[in-house]
């Protein structure tokens, strides 16, 4: 239980979830470190089948990726993902094989 604002919560407060750094690795993989000190990979592959990140296929446009306020990003902001999706559906990084 916490309390936020003068209002109970019967859960556990979850931190915010945020990417702190990242780096595009071969294959359309992410390595993302988060706000929490925990590193993972992030296998994109699956999604460049959609059609929101249809222009990640192209690997010049996938390896520009950049972070604004937490956020993974590309093509100036007009592609972004989840951290949470990142950080739920990462591998840790120790266990991760090319």
């Amino acid at each position: 239980m916490y309390i936020k604002e003068g209002i109970a919560y019967a859960d556990e407060q979850v931190p915010a979830i945020e990417v702190w750094g990242i780096r595009p690795l071969d294959n359309y993989c992410l390595w993302v470190r988060f706000n929490t000190g925990e590193v993972k990979i992030f296998d994109f592959k699956p999604l460049l089948q959609t059609q929101a990140f249809a222009k990640l296929s192209d690997t010049n446009v996938f390896k520009n990726v950049y972070i604004d306020y937490g956020i993974p990003q590309w093509n100036d902001g007009e592609i972004d993902i989840s951290p949470y999706k990142l950080y739920l559906e990462g591998i840790e990084e120790k266990t991760y094989v090319a």
